[in-house]
């Protein structure tokens, strides 16, 4: 698939987007692990460099998802672990705006389990996040491969390979863009268009609620943070004892920390 030749139509951009896609062990962000990532990075000034990985994610990758992605642990035995690549990923990724299919609910959230297990902090507060599942689905109600499809009128070829999914991924980005008048060429308003509400962590247990963070799930929702934690300050370490995402338990220790300098004491 030659994705570049030719091609007319240019991504307004104010940094540079990375668009990504993962294979990994399973569905749950929090313990499994990723076995290749693709990265195409585009800079304001339309150069590309892509990137394709396979990494051994050091568990046993199930039967039933090398069965979906064609990656079995054979195939990643002699690859370089997550941590052997971090800091050339994060470097490649920085300092992009990101954008996938479904990344918002899993790719981004792995992504950065990832990072924190190699001891590196990837900040996504700053960065637009665009989602192209959420875009499609609020458009067309579909899948990649019916996306790619509809918007492309293409088969994925290899379908499931990291770089496929991502050559996929970018060609519907762009014809959403030439097809929907209403979508505007500029990665903040396609963040704002693809999320649905501005999460402060990956796990999307805290959303800014006027102004301030606040719970998103349990008996607190809809809460803000300083009031349970003024309240109830065991919920605190419950929440870093719990099975939560390290990226949420550091975004409730940072929560802390500013609240804790806001009111110039400390929130037990």
């Amino acid at each position: 698939m030659d994705l570049f030749a030719g091609e007319a139509f240019r991504l307004n951009l104010k940094r540079p987007l990375a668009v990504f896609d993962l294979e990994t062990t399973g569905v749950d962000f929090i313990k499994d692990r990723i076995v290749e990532i693709s990265v195409i990075r585009i800079d304001p000034d339309q150069s590309r460099r892509q990137v394709t990985m396979r990494i051994n994610p050091i568990i046993p990758i199930p039967i039933e998802s090398s069965q979906i992605h064609g990656i079995y642990d054979e195939d990643v035995a002699m690859s370089p672990t997550f941590k052997d690549v971090a800091k050339e990923l994060f470097d490649l990724l920085d300092p992009c705006d990101l954008a996938g299919f479904n990344s918002n609910r899993f790719d981004i959230p792995l992504l950065l389990e990832e990072f924190i297990r190699a001891g590196m902090w990837m900040d996504i507060e700053s960065r637009s996040l665009v989602d192209v599942h959420r875009i499609y689905t609020l458009m067309e109600k579909r899948d990649l491969t019916a996306a790619y499809k509809y918007y492309c009128n293409k088969e994925i070829q290899n379908a499931h390979s990291a770089a496929a999914d991502t050559e996929a991924t970018l060609e519907v980005l762009l014809a959403q863009l030439q097809k929907y008048e209403t979508l505007k060429n500029d990665m903040r308003f396609l963040h704002d268009f693809s999320n649905e509400e501005r999460f402060l962590d990956s796990g999307r247990r805290f959303i800014y609620q006027n102004g301030k963070p606040a719970f998103n799930f349990g008996k607190h929702k809809g809460r803000s943070v300083e009031e349970v934690l003024r309240i109830e300050p065991s919920y605190y370490n419950w929440m870093l004892n719990g099975d939560f995402p390290e990226h949420t338990k550091q975004k409730l220790r940072e929560i802390k920390t500013a609240i804790s300098k806001a009111s110039n004491k400390p929130v037990s």
